[in-house]
C-alpha cells in the first residue's frame, strides 16, 4: 500500500510524460507543415472545403507550434488546450472519420517494408484525452506555470 503522500507525489509527476509527448507531437506536426510548405497545407484545407484556407493554415501552424511549446514547458495549458482541441476535432471529423477508429491499419508487408492504410481518429482522441488531463490536473513539476505562480505568491495552487 502506498501512503497518501507517495500517491500524491506520483500523481503530480504523472503529467510530465503527457506534457513531453503531447507538446513534442504538436511541435512536430506544426514543423512538418512549415517544412512541407504552408501553401501546400492551405491547398489541402481548401480541398477539404475549409473557408479561409490560407488564414486557417497559418493559424493551425501557429497554434501547433506555440501551443506545443506551451504544453512542453507547462505554460497556460488550459488556455492553449482549447484551440488545440478544436484543431484535433476538425482533423478527426474532416480527415480521419471516414477511416474508422484505428490509427494503424497494416495492409501488407513488402520488400520495401510495411504498408499502412489511412489512419483513423484514434490518435486524435488520445491527444484530446491528454489535453483534458493536463488542463484538469495541472502542468505538474518543472512547469513555467508553477514558476510564475511562485513568483506571484500563489504557490498554494495544485500545479504550483
Amino acid at each position: 500500500m502506498r501512503s497518501g503522500g507517495t500517491t500524491s507525489t506520483l500523481r503530480r509527476w504523472s503529467v510530465i510524460p503527457l506534457r513531453i509527448i503531447v507538446g513534442y507531437g504538436f511541435l512536430a506536426h506544426g514543423y512538418a507543415k512549415v517544412m512541407n510548405g504552408p501553401d501546400h497545407f492551405a491547398a489541402t484545407l481548401h480541398a477539404l472545403g475549409v473557408p479561409g484556407s490560407q488564414l486557417m493554415a497559418w493559424a493551425t501552424i501557429g497554434f501547433e507550434l506555440l501551443g506545443g511549446l506551451a504544453i512542453l514547458i507547462g505554460a497556460w495549458i488550459p488556455l492553449v488546450s482549447v484551440p488545440l482541441a478544436v484543431i484535433l476535432l476538425v482533423a478527426a471529423i474532416t480527415v480521419h472519420l471516414p477511416y474508422g477508429f484505428s490509427s494503424i491499419k497494416l495492409r501488407a508487408v513488402t520488400a520495401a517494408g510495411p504498408q499502412f492504410g489511412p489512419p483513423g481518429y484514434e490518435t486524435n482522441l488520445l491527444y484530446l484525452a491528454a489535453l483534458v488531463t493536463l488542463a484538469v490536473e495541472g502542468s505538474g513539476p518543472f512547469a513555467l506555470d508553477a514558476l510564475l505562480a511562485r513568483n506571484d505568491g500563489t504557490a498554494g495552487r495544485k500545479d504550483a
